[in-house]
C-alpha cells in the first residue's frame, strides 16, 4: 500500500497556511463579498486562500494538477489536489464560526479519481480532522497530538442522530417526503450544515447525515475522513466516493436504510 505520509503533511502546512489567511478576514469590517453566477456569494478570503494553496502547491508538488472551487483545474496527470478555500463561506461572511477549509489529494484509479489524502481545518472552531488511505482517521491540534476517529455503533434508525443543511434542497430535488419521513423515524435531528455533519459522523457523535447537492471540492477531503473512520460516505445513489453530486455519509451500519428513505420521491 501506498505511504501518504508526506503528502499528508503537507496539506497540513497548506491547511495552515489558510488558516492564518482565513481568520486575518474572519470578522473584517471591510471583507468584500460577491455573488457568483450560481448566486452563492464567494469572499476576498475565499480567493485570497486559494490562490495561497495553489502557490505552494506549486512549489511543493508543481507535478500535481490542482482542482478548486474558485479557479477551476490547472494541470493534467495521475495526481490532483482538490480545494474548497471556505467550506461555509455563509457562514463566513456573517461571523458564524462553522466553516473549514477542504484539502484532498485524489489519485487516479479504478472507477476514476479517488481521495487518498483529505485535511478539515476549521480554525474559528479550533478544531482539525484528517485521514489518509488505510492509515485511519484522526483530529487533534497537530498530527503529533491527534486522537483516532471511530463511527459510532448506532444500528437502529430509532436511535441515530441524523445531520443535515437545509431542507429546501431536498424539496427542490423532489426527495422532500423521504427526507421528512427520515426525521420522523430517528431519535434526533439538528442542521449543522456543510463540513461539519461528515465530521461528527467520523467522530460518532452523529450516525447519519446527507445533502442533496455537492460539488466535488466540497465532498472529497470529508468523504476519506469517514471512510477511514470506519463509516461509509457515497452518493445518494449507493456509488461510493465523492462523485455523485450529492452524498450520504453514515456510520455503516444505517446506510442502507437511510438511502432507502431518502430516495423516495415526491
Amino acid at each position: 500500500m501506498a505511504d501518504y505520509h508526506d503528502d499528508l503533511r503537507l496539506a497540513h502546512v497548506l491547511a495552515d497556511a489558510a488558516d492564518a489567511a482565513t481568520m486575518d478576514r474572519f470578522k473584517a469590517l471591510d471583507l468584500k463579498v460577491e455573488t457568483k453566477p450560481d448566486m452563492t456569494p464567494v469572499s476576498e478570503a475565499d480567493k485570497a486562500a486559494e490562490e495561497l494553496i495553489r502557490s505552494q502547491l506549486q512549489r511543493a508538488r508543481p507535478r500535481d494538477a490542482v482542482l478548486g472551487e474558485e479557479y477551476g483545474i490547472e494541470g493534467t496527470g495521475p495526481r490532483r489536489w482538490v480545494i474548497d478555500p471556505i467550506d461555509g463561506t455563509k457562514n463566513y461572511v456573517r461571523g458564524v464560526p462553522v466553516w473549514a477549509t477542504l484539502i484532498s489529494l485524489m489519485e487516479a484509479g479504478e472507477g476514476g479519481y479517488q481521495p487518498v489524502v483529505g485535511v478539515v481545518s476549521a480554525p474559528a472552531l479550533g478544531r482539525r480532522w484528517w485521514a489518509a488511505k488505510g492509515a485511519g482517521a484522526y483530529t487533534g491540534r497537530s498530527l503529533a497530538s491527534a486522537t483516532r476517529l471511530q463511527v459510532s455503533k448506532v444500528s437502529r434508525l430509532s436511535d441515530a442522530s441524523f445531520a443535515y443543511s437545509s431542507i429546501s434542497g431536498w424539496e427542490e430535488y423532489g426527495r422532500l417526503d423521504g427526507f421528512l419521513d427520515l426525521t420522523r423515524s430517528v431519535w434526533r435531528t439538528r442542521a449543522y450544515g456543510d463540513f461539519w455533519p461528515y465530521m461528527l459522523v467520523a467522530e460518532g457523535s452523529v450516525d447519519i447525515c446527507a445533502e442533496p447537492e455537492l460539488s466535488l471540492w466540497d465532498m472529497a477531503a470529508p468523504a476519506i475522513v469517514v471512510q477511514e473512520a470506519g463509516g461509509s460516505f457515497t452518493g445518494l445513489d449507493g456509488v461510493p466516493g465523492p462523485h455523485s453530486g450529492n452524498a450520504a455519509g453514515s456510520n455503516g451500519l444505517l446506510h442502507e436504510e437511510l438511502l432507502e428513505y431518502l430516495n423516495r420521491r415526491s
